[in-house]
């Protein structure tokens, strides 16, 4: 009797398991095919998913269901990265037309979400499931976009659990190597505000800023430049 209670057991777990890691499988294969149709050059056809929202409206159903473990660290920073930035598109279309998701009140902490098996904010995924539970991540901010033209550009790909440092690595290059993000004239540098409201992200063990931006860029920054910050642009990142 014991033998047959422990066969079903572990049937059982084994069942549950695969019935999970399909689901997870499905959900990031259909944000990638989202992403693909609806994102270009770092802009999104909010337009286009407004007038035709069953493909979202299916993925954050499918992505409330879900509930992944932070132990599989890969999968549940790829999930929520992808969770943020389609959570950004919902909202933004449920309110479209509009001209930033600023227009929108409490975009980013006050209106929840129903994601992961849990009611949350854009700013709680951020900063309690993302930078809080791994905070020697800094490569979170180059990937992570909140529906404004001065975010890291969104990309036309899903973040995939076996790909997510590769691709982390590419963005994170690819914006501090970008003259609009990083702009450089003679020995004064402007920096987006990232930097400056996420400082103590990009600052670890005596690190500087400039420090942490050399260590991905071509051509490095000057020492001893003159530093500032440009205002950030909350234009909607939106596809003409």
């Amino acid at each position: 009797m014991k033998k047959s209670l422990l066969f079903f057991g572990i049937l059982f777990f084994c069942i549950i398991s695969t019935t999970y890691a399909q689901k997870t499988s499905e959900f990031f294969s259909k944000a990638d095919a989202f992403l693909k149709k609806n994102v270009k050059d770092g802009l999104v056809d909010y337009k286009g998913i407004h007038d035709h929202p069953d493909a979202l409206d299916a993925l954050v159903e499918m992505a409330g269901k879900l509930s992944v473990s932070k132990d599989k660290v890969d999968e549940y920073q790829a999930f929520w990265i992808n969770g943020y930035n389609l959570m950004v598109i919902k909202g933004i279309v449920d309110n479209y037309p509009i001209n930033s998701p600023m227009d929108i009140d409490g975009f980013f902490d006050k209106e929840k979400r129903n994601i992961g098996g849990t009611q949350i904010t854009l700013n709680a995924i951020e900063n309690e499931l993302l930078r809080g539970n791994f905070p020697d991540e800094p490569r979170f901010h180059f990937v992570l976009v909140c529906g404004a033209l001065s975010c890291p550009p969104i990309i036309d790909e899903a973040y995939m659990p076996a790909t997510l440092n590769r691709q982390l690595e590419k963005q994170t290059k690819k914006a501090l190597n970008d003259p609009k993000f990083i702009r450089v004239a003679k020995n004064n540098i402007k920096f987006s505000q990232i930097f400056e409201w996420y400082a103590t992200d990009f600052t670890k063990d005596g690190q500087r800023i400039v420090d942490f931006i050399n260590t991905c860029r071509a051509e490095k920054l000057p020492d001893g430049a003159k530093v500032s910050y440009y205002e950030y642009d909350w234009t909607l990142n939106e596809m003409k």
